[in-house]
């Protein structure tokens, strides 16, 4: 069995919800064993990218400007045309894509680095998004350390094994309930 089918999410975990009136930011928080310096990379490259990321980018993201995000696993495709707002290699970085999101690269001793993103999104789809991280998270590690298993992403993921558990593991940690989709419903087109 290859490590992509024996992959199974880990506990929820890392992650918080910052709530300021109807505006909600998750906040996902690893450690990585691997350099600032080769985060970056993975978070700015789209080679790199392509391999854990939701989305496909366009150019690499580590320079401020434009430039374009295709949603992965989308039942109908989905472009985004977003701005770098600030790229700050190897420590800053950040753009908009359903949201302001922002990636801070922190050092650690040892080599390794501590990664926090905050993404601005709908409060409806937040334990959505926390598992969703929290997966891409998990492929990332991988493939940084030159064992990846390939992007999980989209409606292909919610057929894991282990997704039910992790979004019902972070609905209890937020005390929020994912409207009427637990229960079957799909919020897209198949």
């Amino acid at each position: 069995m290859s490590s992509r089918e024996s992959y199974e999410p880990g506990p929820a975990a890392g992650a918080e919800v910052q709530k300021e009136g109807d505006k909600w930011t998750l906040v996902v928080i690893r450690e990585l064993r691997h350099p600032p310096a080769m985060v970056w990379e993975a978070l700015t490259d789209p080679a790199q990218l392509a391999e854990w990321a939701p989305f496909d980018a366009d150019r690499n993201l580590g320079a401020a400007g434009p430039a374009k995000l295709s949603t992965v696993g989308a039942p109908t495709p989905q472009v985004a045309e977003i701005v770098v707002k600030r790229a700050e290699p190897p420590r800053l970085l950040e753009y908009t894509w359903g949201g302001d999101l922002r990636w801070e690269l922190e050092p650690l001793a040892g080599g390794g680095t501590r990664l926090r993103l905050w993404h601005a999104i709908d409060n409806r789809f937040i334990v959505w998004g926390a598992a969703g991280w929290h997966i891409c998270f998990d492929v990332l590690e991988r493939l940084l350390a030159k064992d990846p298993i390939g992007r999980l992403v989209g409606p292909p993921v919610m057929k894991l094994e282990g997704w039910k558990r992790l979004t019902g593991e972070y609905e209890k940690q937020f005390r929020v309930e994912t409207p009427g989709w637990a229960s079957g419903a799909k919020p897209w087109r198949e």
